[in-house]
């Protein structure tokens, strides 16, 4: 009973640590891609419209890729509009990157979106945007991406920045924002926000009279409410762990005063032949570390096994107009869980030493019997 008290409670230790590790490396990249790390936009915060630009390639670019974590400035170009399929129309946002595929109208749409209108690659969509007048464009559907949900109603889809530009009538030399994507240790929530400070201050300070005026928004200023989100998720995480590392070493001190009080006569034998207190407890502290490792082998193997068929198949669903995701995310950090499971081992065996000193209770007159 203690080697699956021990298991259970490290398999749910591996769970969530790889489930939180998945939610956020998932919600965390699909943002990245979804908005960048950090936006340049114009002040007047409506990259949305046609109305408002920004250079695309300002004079301060250079020095911003030069920028330590900076690893790629996209320019993009943002659009609202509504597509229709047959009888149904749907709202989006159109979001145009610098593309390679030569053929013109063609998207990349969010297998949301193509649950909704029942779409398929090789469909025509016809879409539709709202100006001084209304422009009609007919895209075809060349792929369909898995991709998170911001939350804002309206599905993100991918199109040629030469295709909305020419919607926008733009020039190749206009855009609506400037996407910044950084390395993976700056996009913490610190230091995603001091990067969009220096970035700010430095497009400030190495502009010329010929650039836009810009600011620059970092996601999780943006996404707050997602981040937020992940940040709950850690907390639960927590709460979980340390419930499961009680319950285990709980479980395990009962286990341990069992084995005492079956073994008293024992205690008293060696006690009678010279050995002292720390050496008893010893032997006992070695046979409930072999049952804690026991359970904490199996109980990690089953949660690996579960990441592993899960990562592979995605069986385990969600909805993900609440959770993001369509699908139970798991990412397993392998320095992390070796941490975990050490500094849990320790935590229990410390709560072990509690039962060890009803050993120097045990008096050998009373246990030792001659016959």
């Amino acid at each position: 009973m203690a080697v699956i008290s021990v298991a259970v409670s490290f398999l749910v230790i591996v769970l969530s640590l790889a489930i939180s590790g998945g939610f956020r490396r998932e919600i965390r990249g699909g943002l990245s891609a979804l908005a960048g790390d950090i936006q340049l936009t114009s002040p007047q915060a409506n990259a949305f419209s046609s109305d408002v630009s920004v250079n695309a390639e300002p004079s301060f670019l250079g020095g911003i890729l030069e920028m330590k974590g900076v690893e790629v400035v996209t320019p993009v170009v943002y659009r609202a509009g509504i597509v229709q399929n047959g009888g149904d129309l749907q709202g989006v946002m159109f979001k145009a990157v610098p593309s390679a595929d030569t053929i013109p109208l063609r998207l990349s749409i969010p297998r949301s979106l193509s649950r909704t209108l029942r779409l398929a690659e090789g469909d025509v969509l016809r879409s539709y945007f709202i100006g001084e007048r209304v422009q009609v464009r007919n895209f075809t559907v060349g792929s369909i991406y898995e991709g998170i949900s911001d939350n804002s109603g309206n599905p993100v889809v991918l199109a040629s920045i030469d295709d909305i530009r020419r919607v926008n009538a733009w020039n190749e030399d206009r855009a609506s924002a400037l996407e910044i994507s950084l390395s993976d240790r700056y996009r913490s929530r610190r230091a995603e926000k001091d990067m969009a400070v220096n970035i700010a201050g430095y497009a400030y300070g190495a502009g010329n009279d010929e650039d836009d005026p810009v600011v620059a928004i970092a996601a999780v200023d943006k996404y707050y409410n997602i981040f937020d989100w992940l940040d709950l998720i850690d907390f639960n995480v927590l709460a979980i762990l340390l419930l499961m590392i009680l319950v285990a070493g709980f479980n395990m001190v009962s286990g341990l005063l069992i084995l005492l009080f079956r073994n008293i006569s024992t205690i008293g034998t060696l006690k009678s032949m010279g050995m002292d207190d720390k050496s008893i407890a010893g032997v006992f502290l070695r046979v409930a570390a072999r049952v804690v490792a026991k359970g904490m082998l199996i109980g990690n193997a089953l949660a690996l096994l579960f990441c592993l068929v899960q990562h592979l198949t995605h069986f385990v669903h969600l909805n993900p107009d609440n959770y993001f995701l369509s699908y139970v995310p798991v990412h397993v950090d392998v320095l992390q869980l070796l941490l975990v499971n050490g500094a849990s081992f320790a935590v229990i065996m410390l709560i072990m030493l509690l039962p060890s000193m009803f050993i120097s209770r045990v008096d050998p007159a009373d246990t030792v019997r001659v016959k």
